[in-house]
């Protein structure tokens, strides 16, 4: 039997990896704990969908995209679809990784504007 919350996270996870980022960088931006993001990454808990549409906002990817990714895997287990490789598509990650490297240039030029004077 498909687990929705197990696909869910798993894809919200290989997400955060592809990007290199941390628990703690999406969770701060998604502002909610590392703990429960980890749970949710791990699908023990059921995220509601403001919860998973902060989440794909904080990872700078559509929840549309996210929620195709989960539909993909269940249908393949389902046997609906053929067998497809258990990773994100590479236009997926490309634009993911493309996102990510946009976020950090966001995030370097706020350091900088944090940046001690002296």
């Amino acid at each position: 039997m498909v687990v929705m919350r197990q696909e869910i996270g798993d894809v919200l996870r290989d997400v955060r990896q592809l990007q290199g980022r941390t628990l703690r960088e999406v969770s701060s931006a998604a502002r909610v704990s590392l703990g429960y993001l980890s749970e949710v990454e791990r699908g023990q808990k059921e995220a509601s969908s403001e919860l998973l549409a902060s989440i794909a906002d904080a990872l700078d990817v559509p929840l549309s995209r996210v929620l195709r990714e989960v539909s993909d895997r269940v249908a393949v287990a389902e046997g609906i679809l053929p067998q497809i490789p258990d990773t994100i598509p590479a236009d997926f990650m490309q634009g993911m990784l493309a996102r990510s490297d946009r976020s950090a240039t966001k995030r370097d030029n706020a350091r900088e504007d944090l940046a001690p004077v002296g």
